[in-house]
């Protein structure tokens, strides 16, 4: 059944404002999905972050097109899935090769990727499954920008700890030495 042109228009709207919104798209080609099965992975996605359209190829071509990215004819075509990802790219990813592997060989394929205004096959869509979330990145960068302090206190504390030892010794010979003359 042919779409409208309005119809067209308003989806060319959609997608374009899903793109400005999102930290990237991950898209995926399916066959034979059941409406509950779809209903599931958009779910599952909204629990991610993202949101699922099933799209029409030629118009999200042009909204990539007219952002500065170079598609390729191979990723778009046939059925295609798009997830806008709104919150990291990395938890869709994840959750796509997780779908991948749920459903039989060739009802669900990971297709490709476009983050920051790059198209990326499959092969390499799949990895940034593999990559560590934003969160971990910081908590890295965070860990190795603070040890260098942390060494430093621990340091300083050690060579406290070595005065207040040596005091405490002073004291405990001062109150021994005070003991036996009074036991005297």
């Amino acid at each position: 059944m042919a779409i409208s042109r309005t119809r067209k228009e308003e989806l060319y709207q959609e997608y374009a404002e899903q793109y400005r919104k999102s930290d990237g798209i991950m898209l995926a080609h399916y066959h034979n999905l059941t409406v509950s099965q779809m209903q599931a992975m958009r779910r599952r996605a909204r629990e991610q972050g993202g949101q699922i359209f099933v799209v029409k190829n030629t118009l999200l071509q042009k909204v990539l097109q007219e952002h500065g990215v170079k598609t390729s004819a191979d990723l778009l075509t046939g059925p295609t899935l798009a997830v806008f990802c709104h919150q990291g790219i990395q938890p869709l990813a994840r959750l796509l090769n997780d779908l991948a592997k749920e459903f039989e060989e060739g009802q669900f394929v990971v297709r490709g990727a476009v983050l920051e205004g790059h198209m990326y096959h499959a092969e390499q869509a799949v990895r940034l499954a593999d990559m560590p979330s934003r969160g971990q990145l910081l908590a890295q960068a965070l860990g190795t920008i603070n040890a260098p302090a942390s060494q430093v206190v621990g340091v300083v504390a050690s060579g406290v700890r070595q005065v207040l030892n040596v005091l405490q010794a002073y004291v405990d010979k001062l109150e021994g030495g005070a003991s036996a003359e009074m036991a005297a």
